[in-house]
């Protein structure tokens, strides 16, 4: 059975973020319960990514099932172009409340990307309908939104996009000043930093309709963390300049950074935040960006002009919105951020033994997130070497995926100190 599988896998799918050429079988995959995935031999494997940052419950909770068949029964799919239902209109209000009171209107799309380029739009619109042309946009160095072509305007530097560097929209780029653990050059990178945002305004500002950021900490390029005090400044500086400000917390949204969001961290908030990922637990594709009534009023005219008009197919599908709704009260039933603590006291402890004992560098944690560098260069970005590395992990029994040399873990909320402990000591066989 498995050999078919594989067989028919390698016929006919063309798998993401994949080199054919030199990358592993995948794992057939059969079940999957709480914080493990268990393919067709039966083998386990702990999910420490928590299968691409969606999962934060744990696989297959009872709880999130019974709301998707129920829902599933009266009504799966509706348009939502002149009509709405009950799990949407309750999504929202539960969104809402849980955001600063001026992010208050909520636009349902479908995974991280989408809502990105949601967010994009409307800014630019935003101006158009204000009779202003502004279509640039400002963002971190070596950020990622998605891989759309707006989202990707604003993650080029990431390097993912050197194929299409020729198509889209030039925007303009300032260092992030990543820290970790015992970086004493933070301060002077942070000065610098502000200081290009500042060069860049001071030239730019009646081009520039927003600035998206990755709150925190920037996902695919590395898990690279900023300190909160120096993003709490850079947002108010984009603020007293007039610019949208956009926060891209697709990643980080829904507890991974230890508050619900990581906008709660500062006292400066954004204008617009976009929410894909982890908003359904993990379970069914579903996203949100949501605005401040500032913005959406821009759209209410009797001039048709001035509509928004954009929209996806699956668009608050019900399904999606009562999965979303299920895993938004488990947080209370579970107390969920306990458990994130419990998880940040593990992963101190555990990498705090870890670089007494292994070549590892650049230490950073937050929330239920840690990250640690490699101190070898063999490790690139889609290199032999990582493809090893990962092979080995999956053999010890541990779904990683480093990013070149960065390794780091944002396991399912569900996962047991004692699991996650046994965990690193793997994880320090393999590095060693």
């Amino acid at each position: 059975m498995k050999n078919q599988i594989l067989k028919k896998d390698r016929k006919f799918i063309w798998h993401p973020f994949t080199q054919e050429k030199n990358s592993n079988n995948p794992i057939v995959v059969k079940a999957a319960k709480d914080e493990r995935i268990i393919d067709i031999d039966g083998n386990e494997y702990v999910d420490l990514i928590s299968s691409w940052w969606v999962n934060t419950h744990g696989h297959c909770r009872s709880e999130i099932i019974k709301e998707i068949s129920n829902q599933a029964k009266s009504v799966e799919q509706v348009l939502f172009a002149g009509f709405t239902h009950e799990p949407a209109v309750n999504l929202a209000e539960k969104l809402v409340g849980l955001l600063p009171n001026k992010l208050s209107k909520v636009f349902f799309s479908d995974n991280g990307s989408t809502s990105v380029e949601i967010a994009m739009k409307v800014a630019i619109q935003y101006w158009y309908n204000k009779g202003k042309k502004k279509n640039k946009f400002m963002a971190f160095t070596g950020g990622y939104h998605g891989d759309t072509l707006g989202a990707m305007s604003v993650g080029f530097s990431s390097g993912f996009y050197e194929p299409f560097k020729e198509i889209v929209n030039k925007n303009f780029f300032f260092n992030f000043p990543e820290n970790w653990f015992g970086n004493n050059q933070v301060e002077l990178s942070e000065e610098e930093s502000i200081n290009q945002v500042e060069n860049i305004i001071s030239k730019e500002k009646d081009d520039i309709a927003a600035v998206i950021l990755e709150p925190l900490i920037q996902g695919a390029s590395g898990m690279r963390f900023c300190r909160k005090d120096y993003l709490n400044k850079l947002v108010k500086i984009f603020k007293n300049s007039g610019i949208i400000v956009i926060f891209d917390e697709v990643m980080t949204g829904f507890g991974r950074t230890g508050k619900m969001f990581a906008l709660d961290h500062i006292t400066e908030k954004p204008d617009i935040i976009c929410l894909a990922k982890s908003l359904t637990g993990g379970y069914i594709p579903l996203a949100a960006t949501i605005f401040n009534e500032k913005i959406h009023k821009e759209f209410v005219d009797s001039n048709f002009k001035k509509t928004f008009l954009h929209g996806h197919t699956f668009t608050a599908n019900p399904v999606a919105c009562s999965a979303a709704l299920a895993s938004l009260n488990l947080f209370a039933k579970d107390e969920t951020f306990k458990n994130i603590k419990k998880i940040e006291d593990t992963h101190k402890k555990c990498l705090s033994t870890l670089s007494k004992k292994s070549k590892i560098k650049k230490i950073r944690i937050l929330g239920s997130i840690a990250a640690f560098d490699l101190n070898d260069d063999r490790f690139k970005y889609g290199s032999i070497s990582v493809e090893g590395l990962k092979k080995e992990f999956l053999n010890r029994g541990l779904l990683l995926r480093p990013i070149g040399k960065t390794i780091y873990l944002m396991p399912p909320f569900c996962i047991k100190k004692k699991i996650l402990e046994d965990c690193y000591k793997i994880i320090e066989e393999v590095i060693n």
